[in-house]
């Protein structure tokens, strides 16, 4: 029929397209017979896959050697060729494809695996530091400035090395040059010095070549288990904790004790061990001593040490043994020193000095006779013989 009637003239029926008769507004999906759109839709999207695969190449060229994920997806040809089709958030639709190619089937999916991974690799590349061309990513909750067993930073250890330090020097000083009185009732006020001064001390020891208190520990591990020694000075008992275990008998003497090794004494007043002097003009070695060896290792402070030998004297058995260590720099002439242990009541019976830190003597006690107050305060007097020890800033 005619779309108008006019005498004498009409229109011709115009076709109507198949596309109008559709009453649904719906997009429709691409169909088999649009072959050219399909194949060009591959060709686009071959052209992405190659585009995606050399920036990943680029990548890992930068990053260096990376291993390859395996690619399980498979690419067929063929009439009945499908392809997975990502068109709406609530899943997926299966396209079919004509003849002549077909996508591969999980080509959207690495798609946007590459774009994700690329946005990934980008970050890690802003958030990582170069090394020899490869990118490390620094550790997390790590400080390398920081002690992880003080929890002090390396300029804060060294500061506070520097007071330690400083802090030892000065009671060093303190105890070098003022009498043993001093020294203990400075220790009483301040229990924590005597633990400052030891802690400094066997950190300037470490620095020695050798340390004099484990020579001995060697020389008298040899020596009969019955034998008594005496640590005058001991410090923190380590002569008497070395020597524990071969059975020895160590008595242990310092201004502070420590509840176990150590025992209470000004070494430079009086040892509480039993001795005595003699009691006469006659040549006497004491009684009732019972002390085999005195060991004296860089404990001569104070003054008034030579008291110190003097009551090493009293309780040592007859013929005992006195052994003396000191830093090589304290003596102001040798023999002089030698001279005054002599005329305290001993005789020398080796030296050793071939350490550039310190120097060891041997002594064997000797008899005396007994002597005035007056005649030992001039003994006592020449303590000059040994200079204060001073140690290295650290």
């Amino acid at each position: 029929m005619a779309l108008f009637e006019v005498p004498g003239w009409s229109v011709p029926t115009a076709p109507v397209s198949k596309l109008a008769q559709s009453t649904s507004k719906k997009r429709k999906r691409p169909v088999a017979q649009d072959a050219d759109k399909m194949q060009s839709v591959e060709v686009n999207l071959d052209k992405l896959m190659q585009k995606l695969a050399s920036v990943g190449k680029h990548q890992e060229d930068k990053q260096g050697p990376k291993k390859k994920k395996k690619n399980h997806g498979k690419t067929t040809g063929g009439p009945d060729a499908k392809v997975e089709h990502a068109t709406s958030n609530k899943g997926k639709e299966k396209v079919s494809s004509s003849p002549g190619g077909s996508i591969k089937g999980s080509a959207v999916k690495q798609t946007v695996k590459g774009e994700s991974g690329l946005r990934k690799k980008i970050k890690q590349k802003k958030s990582s530091k170069p090394d020899g061309g490869k990118f490390e990513q620094q550790p997390q909750n790590v400080s390398p400035t920081t002690d992880e067993v003080s929890g002090l930073t390396s300029l804060q250890k060294g500061m506070k090395d520097s007071l330690d330090g400083a802090r030892f020097r000065w009671i060093n000083e303190l105890l070098y040059k003022s009498d043993s009185s001093e020294a203990v009732r400075m220790m009483k006020e301040d229990p924590a010095v005597f633990h400052d001064y030891h802690s400094g001390f066997r950190h300037q020891v470490q620095s020695w070549p050798s340390n004099p208190v484990s020579h001995y520990i060697s020389q008298l591990s040899s020596y009969p288990q019955n034998t008594i020694i005496a640590d005058l000075g001991c410090g923190d008992a380590t002569l008497a904790r070395g020597l524990h275990p071969k059975k020895l008998k160590v008595l242990s003497f310092d201004l502070i004790s420590d509840g176990a090794y150590i025992v209470a004494a000004d070494i430079c007043a009086h040892v509480p061990l039993p001795g005595s002097e003699p009691s006469s003009s006659l040549i006497s070695e004491g009684e009732a001593q019972v002390v085999d060896v005195v060991v004296c290792a860089l404990s001569l402070m104070g003054t008034n040490w030579p008291v110190c030998i003097r009551e090493a004297w009293r309780v040592l058995k007859p013929g005992g043994e006195l052994k003396i260590a000191e830093v090589a720099s304290r003596f102001t002439d040798v023999d002089e020193f030698v001279s005054l242990i002599s005329s305290i009541g001993f005789k020398m019976k080796a030296k050793d000095d071939h350490n550039s830190h310190f120097t060891l003597f041997e002594f064997k006690k000797v008899a005396r006779t007994s002597r005035t107050d007056k005649e030992w305060s001039k003994v006592m007097s020449n303590g000059g013989v040994l200079k204060p020890c001073e140690y290295k800033r650290r």
